[in-house]
């Protein structure tokens, strides 16, 4: 898929989900989009009832693959920012933590996904967080501004990971922290995958090898990368997931070709350091 079909792709998925509150990123079914299975997702990969409580209605969507905000070691007055923010949920937590003297920015390129996520931030009156409309290959930020840049599951939506990375370390400040939870491969896909523009959308087609995540982050700049947990694929995403049920259902994909994307993909939470010098 080139890359511009990608984002098309990626884009138009993602405002079908901010349209429809969906918990699944693949297109539309039945299966989607139920309260009990967003939550059921978001505590199977690491959130707590606190923290799905704390936030406002709708900001939840049950789209990532773990919780970069129990590992990023948040401070009271930091600036963080969220690579593919969505409806605001690791917003809305970070900014539990860094309180009125802090700040959160939401980066996200869906226009739908910045409206949602901007009205839930008025509903829940959130005064230390902003939204703003971008890519995450060139984010619309400043040098040098940020303590903590986190993302849940986005980066392995971009077609172009490295410019990602060098562009997370640019806006970060000296010493500052990356902590991201996303998808990754061990071994290639299956072409019937790699070709599924529904698993492209599912956080899966686009997935990097994981060693070539890794030097993605390194080649950026970043010292002291370290993989802190990883999760193998059935234990984040089962066959009844509605991605999986999409594939095999609406696209055809076989089984068998299934068996080998659950021993193919596993889910990486990576932090990395700026240098202060």
């Amino acid at each position: 898929m080139k890359k511009e079909e990608a984002r098309k792709a990626v884009r138009e998925g993602y405002a079908q989900v901010a349209k429809s509150g969906s918990s699944c990123c693949a297109p539309q079914s039945s299966s989607c989009g139920t309260s009990n299975m967003t939550t059921g997702v978001s505590k199977r990969i690491g959130y707590s009832d606190q923290d799905i409580e704390s936030v406002p209605d709708g900001a939840n969507l049950g789209l990532g693959c773990g919780n970069p905000i129990a590992l990023a070691s948040l401070k009271e007055g930091e600036v963080v920012l969220d690579l593919g923010s969505g409806a605001g949920f690791d917003c809305f937590l970070a900014a539990n933590i860094v309180g009125k003297n802090g700040k959160v920015i939401g980066v996200d390129m869906t226009p739908e996904m910045i409206e949602r996520a901007r009205e839930n931030a008025q509903r829940g009156g959130y005064k230390n967080v902003e939204f703003r409309l971008g890519e995450i290959e060139n984010l619309p930020t400043a040098d040098n501004s940020v303590d903590v840049i986190i993302s849940n599951c986005v980066i392995n939506l971009s077609p172009e990971k490295d410019r990602v990375f060098r562009d997370a370390f640019r806006v970060l400040k000296p010493g500052g922290r990356l902590m991201v939870s996303d998808m990754v491969l061990l071994h290639e896909l299956p072409d019937s995958i790699k070709k599924s523009v529904a698993a492209y959308i599912g956080c899966v087609a686009g997935a990097a090898k994981k060693d070539e995540y890794i030097k993605f982050v390194k080649a950026a700049g970043f010292k002291d990368v370290s993989v802190v947990d990883e999760t193998s694929f059935p234990n984040s995403i089962g066959v009844k997931d509605p991605v999986v049920e999409s594939l095999v259902n609406d696209f055809g994909i076989s089984k068998a070709d299934l068996k080998q994307l659950g021993s193919s993909i596993k889910s990486i939470k990576v932090s990395a350091v700026k240098p202060k010098k």
